[in-house]
């Protein structure tokens, strides 16, 4: 399977493309500065290029068979969501369905799997454009015509991958921790190309 993966050089993002090759998938890693991917594989293709840009994105999808997505927030507060935009729009043209989108905990029907301390302080002060942004982007998603899921992790940490982490709870749970590691976030996106379970949902990914 050819993966393509955005954010490649982001934290998820590294970890997706290591774990991707250990798993003897092709992957194209989607950068802006190339020079950021000290990874080097016979089955790694570094694209330069920016989700910004349209074209760049076309041209990295010609012959993929999946992508996933965790681009981060960057300079501009609503990269996450247009730069998906652009995503789905190049996907939807070139015939490519499968999506596998990185978001956040406390999206949407996950608001309740929250403490106070991730509702009013870090959501309600610190990151309210980061997570506009992301319910944007969830929503571009949602619309589209793709064959999609939506990945909602916990606060990131390091950390081996573990794969004892929990995934698909509800919104009503509160027994979450609100973290995980982010080689266990790239662990479960990487399942879903596998699995349908969870297709066109919205799992909640946490300790």
């Amino acid at each position: 399977m050819k993966l393509l993966i955005f954010g490649a050089t982001g934290s998820i993002g590294r970890q997706l493309v290591k774990q991707a090759l250990e798993q003897e998938y092709t992957v194209t890693a989607f950068t802006r500065d190339p020079a950021k991917l000290d990874i080097k594989h016979p089955n790694l293709k570094i694209v330069q290029g920016d989700v910004m840009d349209l074209a760049s994105v076309e041209k990295a999808l010609q012959g993929q068979d999946a992508v996933l997505c965790a681009i981060g927030a960057g300079k501009n507060g609503t990269i996450r969501s247009q730069g998906t935009r652009h995503i789905i729009h190049a996907m939807e043209k070139a015939g490519v369905q499968r999506l596998i989108c990185q978001t956040t905990l406390g999206i949407g029907d996950s608001w309740d799997n929250l403490n106070f301390f991730w509702k009013y302080i870090m959501f309600g002060v610190f990151l309210r454009q980061a997570y506009a942004d992301h319910v944007k982007q969830e929503n571009y998603i949602k619309q589209s015509h793709l064959n999609w899921t939506i990945v909602r992790p916990g606060a990131f940490i390091d950390g081996n991958r573990t794969d004892t982490y929990r995934h698909g709870f509800p919104g009503t749970d509160k027994t979450s921790k609100l973290k995980i590691s982010r080689a266990d976030v790239a662990d479960f996106m990487l399942k879903q190309l596998t699995d349908d379970s969870y297709l066109h949902k919205t799992p909640s990914v946490s300790y």
